[in-house]
């Protein structure tokens, strides 16, 4: 085995794992030489030689092979420099550069009205300096842009500020990084790594609930970081508030920042995220032409999220390329009919009434009767509103089955629900419970 081979090892390896996991786990590594049929590789920190040899240490050793590394197991040492005159090279992982995804930039994130607050906020944060809100917690369900948007700042704040010390982490990687510096007695270094950085971003914070020493080294965390003036950037699926077994402490840590939700995407955000992936596809299929009405039949068949929506059309343009066709609505039908059967809207009238009244704990002969108080009036109106964008019946027959109402009152209803949806994070959290509990 060779430093060449290790090398081609290594680009196998980014293939399988991807950018993010390659940058934190195999990048930092180096090749030490093999000895008696065992390959040395030097790791920068504990850490990070544990989590390889428990996570990768197979797979390195069968692509290994495949390459003709005659080897029977492998080492890690850590801590060992290449250069006894120079410090070991930092790994990515634990530095400013932290294997960032490089398409999730502010270029490539669509901006609609569903996700504009998101954007505008984290735009400010990416702009470096002060900034009167801290942490800036971003929420919403999968595939709707926080992840991005967390990718594009770090992207934007060292490409403005180099001298920045940005960290982004998964809470999961926060959790087993924690862990893993208790057992092997490092707990000074896990301190002193997340609590000298500028800005540290953590994805998908709910991961953390229930595990108690974990949040408890998170609050500290937190409390430090932002005691120094440093800026935290929070994501996950749901509000603070809504996180269930994550401690209170926590949830008014995060509250007291700016709280934002990405709402669901609604059709014209969808249209406007595939013309921008359609023409990214430009230059890799420039044989392809892209008849029109495609875009806008997958924007409104597929209404899931935007990894489902994106996914079709990557798998789309490769079917064409492969057969030798342009993408038309016949392609599409043909080419995607599993993913559209997935999201052909199967929910009854009856079924969305029942849900809504069970979620709002009224009577559901409230909801259908007469009375307009609020407290039946809005969840008739959000029922309406699940009915007209979760069924295919018109809106007299809608109307006809909430109590004989006509069909501008339905009209209403609907036009209402989407219009508070837009500032009420609350009423937009409740909808889309429902669309799950609906799809389910």
């Amino acid at each position: 085995m060779t430093q060449e081979t290790w090398a081609r090892v290594r680009e196998i390896l980014k293939e399988i794992l991807g950018a993010n996991s390659y940058a934190n786990w195999i990048e930092p590594l180096e090749f030490g030489g093999v000895s008696d049929g065992v390959a040395t590789l030097e790791a920068p920190t504990t850490f990070i030689a544990n989590y390889v040899k428990q996570n990768f240490s197979d797979l390195i050793t069968h692509k290994l092979h495949e390459t003709g590394a005659a080897i029977d197991r492998l080492s890690f040492s850590v801590g060992k420099p290449r250069d006894t005159k120079a410090p070991a090279k930092a790994p990515r992982a634990e530095g400013k550069n932290t294997g960032l995804d490089n398409r999730f930039t502010f270029d490539t994130f669509v901006v609609g009205k569903p996700n504009e607050l998101a954007h505008a906020a984290a735009r400010r944060v990416a702009e470096g300096g002060p900034v009167g809100f801290n942490p800036l917690f971003l929420h919403g369900g999968v595939g709707l842009g926080k992840t991005h948007l967390m990718h594009a700042i770090a992207h934007e704040l060292q490409s403005r500020s180099p001298h920045l010390n940005v960290l982004y982490v998964s809470a999961e990687q926060f959790m087993y990084r924690f862990i893993t510096a208790l057992r092997s007695g490092n707990i000074m270094d896990f301190k002193s790594l997340f609590r000298s950085v500028d800005v540290l971003m953590v994805d998908d914070v709910q991961f953390i609930a229930g595990k108690d020493s974990t949040q408890e080294e998170f609050f500290h965390t937190f409390n430090a970081l932002v005691d120094s003036g440093k800026q935290i950037i929070i994501s996950a699926d749901r509000a603070p508030g809504d996180i269930k077994d994550l401690e209170d402490r926590i949830k008014s840590r995060l509250q007291c920042g700016l709280v934002v939700d990405l709402h669901p995407t609604d059709y014209e955000l969808r249209l406007g995220i595939m013309q921008a992936k359609a023409e990214a596809f430009k230059p890799l299929y420039p044989e392809i032409h892209l008849a029109a009405g495609v875009l806008e039949f997958l924007a409104h068949r597929i209404s899931s999220n935007v990894r489902v929506l994106e996914g079709a059309l990557t798998r789309l343009f490769a079917f064409a390329s492969l057969v030798g066709r342009d993408v038309n609505l016949e392609l599409a039908n043909d080419c995607l009919a599993d993913v559209i059967k997935s999201q052909d809207r199967k929910v009854t009238v009856e079924e969305i009434q029942r849900k809504v009244s069970e979620h709002y704990l009224i009577r559901l002969s409230d909801m259908l009767g007469p009375k307009r108080v609020r407290s039946f009036a809005r969840p008739r109106q959000i029922a309406m509103y699940l009915a007209k964008n979760l069924t295919n019946r018109s809106l007299p027959e809608i109307g006809r089955r909430f109590g004989g109402r006509d069909h501008t009152t339905v009209m209403h209803g609907v036009k209402r629900i989407a219009e508070l949806m837009q500032n009420d994070s609350q009423l937009a959290d409740d909808i889309e419970l429902l669309k799950r509990a609906l799809s389910e």
